[in-house]
């Protein structure tokens, strides 16, 4: 198995002079903390890492020279980036290998969801798996017309999932998908909406809070709690 991290983004809400992935967090940068959670699960032989061209802060990284960290060109949108990745991948992969593309601000992945996500992609490979968490709150969409949002449903909160990362599917059938999505000039926010554009119905492994997207100044607080209590192996990096 081998992972992809889409890392080229800029993070604008979260106001930084910095991208977020650069920000520190319980001792490292966000982007370390995931690239170590995807290095501690042995199956993880290869981390391919999309960074913008010119990224001048990957270097000062403690995986920067990590023999199973690979620096590849990112791209202008997530989904180019994650295309990128698995183009650098085929060319030392086969294409049924299962890879794994995570958030680079989503450094709290617990080493056991990790287990069970790929677990459950290796027995059911050609479906793939991602993490998702089930809707607690009450779910409004809203309407589209006028500056000030008003309700137009209540959404049956027991079929919704919201979905996180890290999201496997076999490699060959990823680029497929979203080679066929960018073609189509679909708005693909994550690798599963990809897979279904194609017809996949991938399955969904119940998470956690904890793996939670570093997006706003107010998240780091909760990042840093959720890192510093994180049971982590790190000597299987």
């Amino acid at each position: 198995m081998i992972a992809v991290i889409p890392a080229a983004g800029i993070g604008q809400r979260m106001g930084s002079a910095i991208p977020k992935q650069y920000l520190q967090c319980a001792g490292a940068s966000i982007l370390d903390h995931a690239i170590a959670a995807l290095l501690v699960e042995p199956r993880i032989e290869r981390v391919f890492v999309a960074l913008q061209p010119d990224d001048g802060w990957f270097a000062s990284s403690q995986y920067a020279s990590h023999p199973k960290v690979v620096r590849v060109a990112g791209g202008a949108t997530r989904a180019e980036s994650v295309l990128n990745g698995v183009a650098a991948a085929l060319e030392s992969y086969d294409k049924n290998i299962l890879v794994a593309v995570h958030d680079a601000a989503r450094p709290c992945l617990p080493l056991a969801l990790l287990t069970t996500l790929l677990d459950t992609a290796s027995k059911y490979p050609h479906l793939g798996a991602i993490l998702a968490l089930p809707a607690r709150d009450t779910i409004k969409q809203a309407d589209d017309q006028g500056a000030i949002p008003h309700i137009r449903s209540t959404l049956d909160r027991e079929t919704i999932w919201l979905a996180q990362t890290p999201q496997v599917f076999r490699l060959g059938d990823l680029q497929h998908a979203l080679q066929n999505a960018i073609a189509q000039g679909l708005a693909i926010t994550d690798e599963a909406s990809a897979i279904e554009a194609d017809g996949g119905q991938p399955i969904l492994v119940p998470s956690s809070r904890q793996v939670m997207k570093v997006t706003d100044p107010e998240d780091l607080p909760l990042a840093e709690f959720y890192l510093q209590n994180l049971d982590r192996d790190t000597s299987k990096e």
